[in-house]
């Protein structure tokens, strides 16, 4: 499911919910690998995008107001590219670990979309895009890596919020 060159792009939020302070002991080693798989997904195929302050990555932000859950998210030029990175990189040696730094989500914890290409969303619209997922399951406005929706025809301009304003 790949957009029209120039036309569209998948945006992707994820959140973890901390088992510990970021600053802990424990999340050394999760803390630690931030970086390099940072860097990866910066290098990888198909990225374009991921939200992070100047310190490089998005641990400062929050989602849902709460200050145990991190939200990760980026834009990529299709599923194809997002799905080699998360699952044919060395991103999933991370991802193996993920049980020993994060509690488990009941709720979906991965959102996908498709933007109009060089949009930049916002932690307001992942929180928006979650919800709709989690009351709704998946439809073309939020959906996830199993369940995927193909980008919008060239000639409709999908919704999409510039503010922040939306929270649980």
């Amino acid at each position: 499911m790949d957009a029209a060159p120039g036309t569209f792009e998948l945006a992707q939020v994820n959140v973890m919910r901390l088992k510990a302070p970021l600053d802990s002991a424990a999340l050394q080693p999760f803390v630690a690998a931030l970086a390099p798989v940072n860097a990866l997904a910066d290098q990888a195929p198909g990225f374009v995008w991921r939200l992070q302050t100047p310190e490089g990555d998005a641990t400062a932000l929050r989602i849902f107001g709460d200050d145990t859950l991190l939200v990760n998210m980026s834009t990529w030029t299709s599923l194809q590219a997002l799905a080699d990175y998360t699952y044919r990189s060395a991103h999933v040696e991370i991802m193996r670990r993920r049980r020993e730094f994060a509690l488990p989500i009941a709720d979906a914890a991965v959102a996908l979309w498709w933007v109009p290409a060089g949009h930049r969303p916002t932690v307001g619209e992942a929180e928006e895009r979650l919800r709709v997922l989690r009351a709704q399951g998946p439809t073309p406005f939020a959906f996830g890596m199993r369940s995927p929706f193909p980008p919008p025809s060239s000639d409709v301009t999908p919704a999409v919020r510039d503010d922040d304003t939306c929270r649980a």
